[in-house]
């Protein structure tokens, strides 16, 4: 239980797309809750009806009003009814984590619906199209007259923001919750008994390049170890992928699981989680896993993994973007009992410095100093 802190106490407004299925979502969720817990009073609006993760504080939903085949003119409608609460609630801070991927949005959200607001702009990746728009130069202006525009990860702040000239930046990393291992859910009867690989999150291979892990995974052979590649989540790409793995050799030993908002008990039984994405943020796969004692087996991309993995003490990084590097980590991982259980044991204690507790900290550190 975190304990409040003796600066101010604030009211403030946390802005989503929804409370649901990608780290970002489940991010801001996390914020309301350590927000809360210090002390201070948390709003949360919703763009899109759609909540899975646990939240603190109180709720606005437009997306409770979007219709179907919503058009310019209602969409219009409903957004004005967030500039109104705005202007109603009178906060002290607003913090948008909506990706930032359309100037054309992003000066209406600057020159009316954040009009006049002390806001904080979060960036969740490192893809600078999807939070600085296709056209940077015009919203580097917007970013610049933020109170401040926060990064979850260093390379974030430092090869996104201020590369791009955004100059009032700060890094904080998304947390993780310690009580996870608590109340974890269940290992479903189709996992019981067995050994497994996991990769749980958004299936959207564009972005998470699944297709490379389940090469990686027939490459390995491990499958002819009686070792299973789960993947775990939901996405546009879910058939397709099962589509794909029908044709594979490994097909048997592939097995999809759907969301879950509790998946840690299936975390903290894998022999390891992977990550294999084009781009990243912070994934908050590589606290969860570790904080569960679950090591990592992860491509060393930009944004993330070589702020939190130290190779052969909680996990492997793999340098290069290879089937037959990334299969060999797999099969080290997967086999030298030696190796995983020495990374084990050294997994809850690195990830430390990214608990609830720490982060909750940092935000509020933020806001004291942000006025």
């Amino acid at each position: 239980m975190m304990q409040e802190t003796p600066g101010r106490k604030f009211k403030v407004c946390l802005v989503s797309i929804s409370l649901a299925k990608g780290g970002a979502e489940r991010s801001c969720a996390m914020l309301s809750r350590m927000l809360t817990g210090l002390g201070h009073e948390v709003h949360l609006v919703l763009l899109t009806d759609a909540v899975d993760f646990e939240y603190a504080g109180k709720l606005f939903n437009l997306g409770l009003q979007k219709k179907e085949n919503e058009n310019t003119i209602k969409r219009f409608f409903r957004l004005k009814k967030l500039r109104k609460y705005l202007l109603k609630e009178k906060f002290d801070f607003i913090i948008d984590h909506r990706p930032k991927n359309d100037i054309s949005r992003e000066l209406f959200y600057h020159k009316y619906i954040y009009k006049d607001q002390p806001r904080i702009y979060v960036t969740h990746s490192a893809r600078a199209d999807n939070y600085l728009t296709a056209h940077p130069e015009k919203f580097v202006k917007i970013a610049n007259k933020n109170l401040l525009n926060v990064a979850v990860s260093g390379h974030i702040e430092n090869e996104v923001l201020k590369k791009s000239g955004i100059s009032n930046t700060a890094t904080v990393h998304n947390a993780y919750d310690p009580q996870w291992s608590e109340d974890g859910g269940t290992i479903p009867e189709s996992l019981s008994g067995k050994k497994y690989i996991l990769y749980y999150g958004r299936i959207d291979d564009g972005v998470k390049d699944l297709m490379f892990l389940i090469r990686a995974f027939t490459f390995s052979k491990l499958w002819r170890e009686d070792i299973y590649l789960v993947l775990l989540g939901e996405g546009k790409d879910k058939e397709g992928l099962k589509e794909f793995c029908s044709q594979e050799p490994s097909k048997e030993f592939i097995l999809f699981q759907d969301f879950t908002a509790t998946p840690f008990t299936i975390i903290e039984n894998a022999l390891f989680t992977t990550l294999t994405s084009k781009y990243e943020g912070f994934p908050m796969v590589l606290t969860e896993s570790l904080s569960l004692g679950t090591p990592i087996v992860s491509l060393d991309i930009v944004s993330g993994p070589s702020e939190v993995i130290q190779s052969r003490q909680n996990g492997l990084l793999v340098p290069e973007r290879s089937i037959p590097l990334f299969s060999v980590a797999m099969r080290e991982m997967a086999l030298d009992e030696k190796l995983r259980t020495y990374c084990e044991t050294n997994a809850k204690s690195s990830v430390k410095a990214f608990s609830m507790d720490s982060i909750a900290l940092k935000w509020d550190n933020l806001l004291q100093h942000a006025t």
